[in-house]
Parts: C-alpha cells; sequence; structure tokens
C-alpha cells in the first residue's frame, strides 16, 4: 500500500504541459484528412456526372444525323456514320471536350466516351492526384410510338 501511494504521488507531480497540443495536432491532422476524403470524393463524383451528361448530349447530337432518304421514303431508320461523328465531335468541341465517337454496325446506336482528369483540392497536398475520369454516353434511335 505504500508503494502504491508513493507511485501516485509521482504521477501527481510529473510535469504534463504539451500533452494537450500533441493530441491536437493528431486530431487536426485526421480531421483534414476526413474534410479532404469528402471534398475531393464529392468533386470527383460531379466531375464525373458531368462527363457524363456530356458524352450523352454528344450521342444524342450524333443520333440526329439520321439517313434523310432511307427515313423518308420509310425504310429503316439509321444513322449516317461519317454525319453522326461529325455532329457529335462538334458539340464536344462546342463545350471545349474531345472524345470517340463509336455508331454501331447497323447505324441504330451511337456511343461517345469523353476523357479528363479531376485534380484534388485537399488531397493533393498530400501527393494525390490528379485522377483519370472517363464519361459514357449513348443513344438509341427508335422508330414510331414507344409506349410509357
Amino acid at each position: 500500500m505504500r508503494c502504491f501511494r508513493a507511485f501516485l504521488r509521482r504521477l501527481r507531480q510529473r510535469d504534463q504541459s504539451g500533452s494537450i497540443s500533441m493530441m491536437f495536432v493528431v486530431l487536426m491532422a485526421g480531421f483534414a484528412i476526413m474534410t479532404g476524403l469528402v471534398v475531393d470524393g464529392i468533386g470527383r463524383l460531379q466531375a464525373e456526372q458531368r462527363l457524363d451528361a456530356i458524352a450523352q448530349e454528344a450521342a444524342r447530337a450524333g443520333g440526329q444525323a439520321i439517313n434523310p432518304g432511307a427515313a423518308v421514303s420509310g425504310q429503316r431508320i439509321y444513322v449516317t456514320p461519317a454525319a453522326a461523328e461529325a455532329a457529335a465531335d462538334s458539340y464536344l468541341s462546342q463545350v471545349g471536350m474531345s472524345g470517340t465517337v463509336t455508331v454501331s454496325a447497323n447505324g441504330e446506336e451511337v456511343t461517345v466516351t469523353v476523357h479528363a482528369t479531376y485534380q484534388p483540392l485537399f488531397l493533393g497536398a498530400f501527393g494525390l492526384g490528379p485522377w483519370a475520369l472517363a464519361g459514357t454516353g449513348s443513344a438509341t434511335l427508335v422508330a414510331g410510338v414507344v409506349g410509357p
């Protein structure tokens, strides 16, 4: 018992200055990393959604380049590959992007893929990034009325 009391006395006399500041540094570093993950994660998701939207709109623009002769005569509706690629590329250049345009063999589907990079705001300070992103969109030609 005497030994335990002496141990407690020594603990009370020990200087604890500076221990809170070290804990603060560790907690703030963790908080900064968590903030970076949230902010940069949301930024990356928004950039990917934007790329998907741009690719989808470019595919729609390419899907409107239908072959007029076949459409007017009542034959099968399809796009002219060169015209569809030109229309999709034109849309992409208007929004300041570039990508690849693919037209299916039967000419009824246009697929566009765009690529970009995302530079993280917070995590870039820790050496992460830039991240390569891709967005894809497609348009399928439909003739006639399609039910709900």
